[in-house]
């Protein structure tokens, strides 16, 4: 099979969709690896890996996509890249489609097989290839936050962790899923006041014994939201359904009477924000002010640190770019129902219920795909 590794477009995104070393792994299979020139330079890897590693390297992005079957990408495609997809090709990234209807539709359009990172499943019920970026952005979104608080960026001027005499902040953590139980780690490693928030009593057991009397536990009703996040210095959104739009957990009316200076970073933007006030940012421009609350929303958050975001991301992905081309889509999803919980759209229709209910498409299980020629 050729696999093409076009270079990410999306505003400051400088990861990449494959290192040289898992180029290597591919050729080492029979392979053909063609990467955009430059792909990886944001992250100081040089084309000149990519060629010692068997790899072809590409002038331009259409050329990447011309010539390949599959196409390996990190963030979701953008207008352009949707343009450049054709019926038969394969698309394998993070896709989020769920808050997406425009992109939604341009992969259906294309005709192309679209498998997505963050709705591939693994034995334990977990998501192994969302759970990398997940872990980035649960200890970025401190990082972020608490810069955030600094005056001069809009926030009330608290320093996280105090300091003798001086109350630290109050952290309120919502979903103590993979980004949430990171986010409350460094939360409490930097010594500030953390509360999390779940509905799942089974993980706030496992949470409370992680951390003890170091954070807070407390089942996500409305009243223990709202009243927690009036209390709140930051506020971090760390849910996720898999593959459907993020509930807005908290309200407008909630905003309106948070402290001044607070911080409100989202995790769940990719699926549509679960704040009801959040809105995407990029990095050039990652906040915006509303109600007095500083709202952090930046739909691409490991992208900020880009270098270890594409190591973790491309060690859990390799296995499943191996295996899809080895076998080829087709038999690698009927061999394994985990992969094949990634398939969202394929040669026209949608294949991920999730998807098509929050979009109002028709739904065709990829069972029943997969069983045409």
């Amino acid at each position: 099979m050729r696999i093409g590794v076009p270079k990410e477009i999306k505003t400051h995104e400088y990861r990449v969709g494959l290192t040289p070393a898992g180029a290597r792994e591919l050729v080492t299979h029979g392979h053909q690896v063609v990467v955009q020139q430059g792909a990886a330079a944001g992250i100081g890897i040089a084309d000149d890996a990519y060629r010692a590693a068997g790899a072809a390297i590409a002038l331009d992005a259409a050329a990447v996509f011309t010539g390949t079957d599959m196409i390996v990408k990190v963030k979701e495609p953008l207008p352009a890249e949707i343009a450049r997809l054709r019926a038969g090709q394969v698309l394998f990234t993070y896709l989020h489609l769920a808050a997406d209807k425009v992109q939604t539709e341009g992969l259906i359009r294309s005709g192309a097989t679209c498998i997505a990172y963050e709705t591939v499943t693994d034995r334990h019920g977990g998501l192994p290839l969302l759970a990398p970026m997940s872990e980035v952005a649960g200890r970025m979104s401190v990082q972020v936050g608490a810069h955030c608080l600094e005056r001069e960026q809009g926030g009330a001027g608290i320093l996280l962790g105090g300091v003798p005499g001086v109350p630290p902040a109050r952290v309120v953590v919502i979903g103590g899923g993979v980004a949430g139980t990171n986010a409350a780690r460094m939360a409490v490693g930097l010594e500030a006041s953390v509360i999390i928030l779940d509905r799942s009593l089974t993980r706030l057991k496992e949470l409370d014994l992680q951390f003890g009397p170091r954070a807070t536990t407390e089942f996500a009703t409305a009243e223990a939201i709202e009243r927690a996040v009036l209390g709140a210095d930051l506020v971090i959104g760390a849910v996720l359904v898999p593959g459907a739009a993020a509930p807005k957990l908290v309200t407008r009316a909630m905003l309106k009477r948070m402290r001044p200076g607070s911080v409100l970073v989202d995790i769940a933007i990719d699926q549509g924000g679960c704040f009801e006030s959040s809105r995407p940012t990029t990095h050039s421009a990652p906040t915006y002010v509303e109600d007095g609350v500083v709202h952090y929303c930046v739909t691409n958050m490991p992208g900020a640190v880009a270098r270890t975001s594409t190591f973790a991301l491309t060690n859990a992905t390799l296995p499943f770019v191996i295996g899809l081309a080895d076998k080829g889509w087709r038999d690698a999803l009927r061999d394994d129902a985990h992969l094949r919980n990634g398939l969202n759209v394929h040669a026209g229709q949608v294949a991920y219920a999730a998807v098509a209910h929050d979009l109002g498409f028709d739904y065709v299980a990829a069972e029943t795909l997969l069983a045409g020629p």
